[in-house]
């Protein structure tokens, strides 16, 4: 039987791929999220800290934001070349505070990243380039760890106008749209410049556009924050919801 005829000049691809390393939290349930965050062109490549038999909490927090354990994730997704490697952990990155984040990309760092982000660190970026000092919160936690994001944006002199949490200490990712939609609208305060809906693990990606245009302002949220520090390092193109991306790219 004859070959098939071929045109072989045609498999010139796969299209070259550019990565970013994702160290996430071990309960980490939304990588299908963070892939529409990014173009086609790039690939994530996830490793996750180690599980800890702890519901989300203060604890919790500093657990995951382990330094040898940060540094061990790090070197565990190196081998793929990854152009920057992000902490994908708003919670585990604000819990120590200001310093304490810029530390947590040192770690990465010196374990061999070529570059690194953090989620509160991305949320440090954008805010002072939108030159916001004034926001609203709402969070997934309880109350002491939500209070802590309040220090955190305090030492970046951002003020907390109004602030809601909702108290879970796990399954994060299952909260609804609608409920997500309405907490966020009840935690608005008229003099917040924008709205911060911390947590990776809280879907957000489709509620972003609809509560912007209702709102009148920017709503932030932990993956959408992360993924775009990390292609604005990589030079490449916004990707995603969100009117103010395209303020400060």
């Amino acid at each position: 039987m004859d070959s098939p005829a071929l045109d072989f000049p045609a498999f010139d691809g796969p299209v070259a791929q550019r990565g970013i390393g994702v160290i996430a939290p071990f309960d980490l349930a939304l990588e299908r999220e963070l892939w529409r965050w990014v173009p086609m062109e790039v690939s994530l490549h996830l490793a996750r800290t180690p599980y800890e038999p702890v519901p989300v909490s203060m604890e919790m927090a500093h657990l995951v934001s382990n330094a040898q354990h940060l540094a061990a994730a790090t070197r565990d997704v190196l081998h793929v070349e990854p152009e920057v490697v992000a902490y994908l952990c708003t919670s585990g990155s604000f819990v120590s505070g200001v310093d304490a984040e810029h530390s947590l990309r040192k770690v990465i760092c010196d374990a061999g990243a070529p570059d690194a982000v953090t989620t509160s660190g991305a949320l440090a970026e954008v805010l002072q380039q939108l030159g916001i000092r004034r926001v609203s919160v709402l969070t997934p936690y309880d109350a002491d760890l939500t209070a802590k994001l309040h220090e955190f944006l305090a030492e970046l002199g951002v003020e907390t106008m109004s602030s809601d949490h909702l108290g879970l200490g796990g399954g994060i990712w299952k909260v609804s749209y609608r409920t997500i939609a309405e907490r966020i609208i009840a935690a608005n305060h008229d003099d917040a410049e924008a709205i911060f809906v911390s947590c990776t693990n809280l879907p957000t990606y489709d509620v972003i556009d609809p509560l912007e245009s209702a709102l009148g302002k920017p709503v932030l949220t932990a993956n959408q924050l992360t993924m775009w520090a990390c292609l604005k390092r990589m030079n490449l193109p916004i990707v995603g919801p969100g009117n103010w991306m395209r303020e400060v790219s």
